[in-house]
């Protein structure tokens, strides 16, 4: 543990806004081109700065809680949706055809098994998905920081049943759904935890 109003204390908070700064520029050229290596940096600093939060024996001073704040929210909301990108374009390998929208492109209904039709998909569900995770991250990392994770719960309900026919309809958007919004709630919640552990 590092002790409070020591010059190590000092050093350790100004490591700690380097640390999340850092990840959040990462964040920021990912988001022109989701590449799996600065989502990877990205998630590393953040992952250190998280380390090194918990390292600290006491509170950090307001001005540094203020940055971290401010910085934790912006990195959650736009960091997130590079990283789902890049988890995503892991899972399935370039198997999923992206659609126009954000979506991602299927077979038409009653043809799902049709292989003229698996290789040809015409059809988008899940659009907006990249601005509905940007909603999501910000919703969850504000619960969070508000010290009312009860409302987590409503946020997937709402999304549960805004997406709920689509998710009937094909078994690349159920598991774009599920993989989205797990990538994404921990990349909000380790950015809300970053804050929580230094106030």
């Amino acid at each position: 543990m590092i002790p409070v109003g020591t010059p190590a204390e000092v050093a350790a908070s100004a490591v700690l806004c380097v640390l999340v700064t850092a990840s959040l520029v990462l964040a920021l050229l990912a988001v022109r081109s989701p590449r799996t290596g600065l989502v990877a940096a990205s998630a590393g600093a953040l992952a250190a700065a998280l380390v090194l939060g918990l390292a600290l024996a006491g509170p950090a001073s307001p001005l540094v809680v203020g940055y971290l704040g401010l910085v934790m929210v912006v990195l959650a909301v736009l960091g997130g949706g590079s990283a789902s990108t890049v988890v995503l374009a892991l899972a399935t390998r370039g198997s999923v055809p992206a659609g126009a929208y954000g979506g991602i492109l299927v077979p038409p209904r009653g043809r799902e098994d049709d292989p003229s039709a698996i290789r040809r998909p015409t059809r988008e569900v899940l659009r907006g998905g990249a601005t509905i995770g940007m909603l999501e991250r910000l919703a969850v990392v504000a619960v969070i920081l508000a010290g009312y994770p009860e409302a987590l719960a409503v946020v997937i309900a709402i999304k549960g049943v805004g997406r709920f026919s689509e998710l009937g309809e094909a078994a690349e958007a159920r598991e774009r759904f599920i993989i989205g919004t797990l990538v994404s709630w921990l990349w909000a919640a380790t950015c809300a935890a970053v804050v929580l552990v230094v106030r």
